[in-house]
């Protein structure tokens, strides 16, 4: 199983990551998201294959979350709107991000991730 691995190089968090995923022997491409930001059909699609609320796909520590004042914004935004909003710009991403054939991980849990890619 291969699985698409989005990350920001310098992100501490992101780093932890990826050295869980190579010690766990876990296949994986690798992309850097603030280079190569995820497109609204992209997120489109991993937010329904994740189950998960929208809200848990943005890096709501991140500074750029909160300079836009997301928090106040987002509740009146449409989900088509905060999906376009997502897409403008890879650090509003929550991330590390692993997508899966039928799976989508946010964030770094070791638990979950060993769910889904404990082998």
């Amino acid at each position: 199983m291969k699985v698409l691995f989005l990350q920001y190089p310098p992100c501490s968090t992101c780093k932890n990551a990826k050295k869980w995923l190579d010690a766990h022997g876990v296949d994986y491409d690798s992309r850097n998201i603030k280079e190569e930001n995820p497109n609204a059909d992209e997120l489109t699609e991993w937010i329904a294959k994740s189950g998960l609320p929208i809200k848990r796909f943005f890096n709501t520590s991140g500074i750029l979350y909160k300079e836009k004042h997301l928090k106040d914004l987002l509740p009146d935004m449409s989900e088509k709107e905060q999906i376009s909003l997502l897409s403008t710009e890879g650090m509003l991403v929550k991330r590390p991000l692993v997508i899966g054939e039928n799976f989508v991980l946010t964030g770094f849990k070791e638990e979950e991730w060993e769910k889904y890619l404990g082998k």
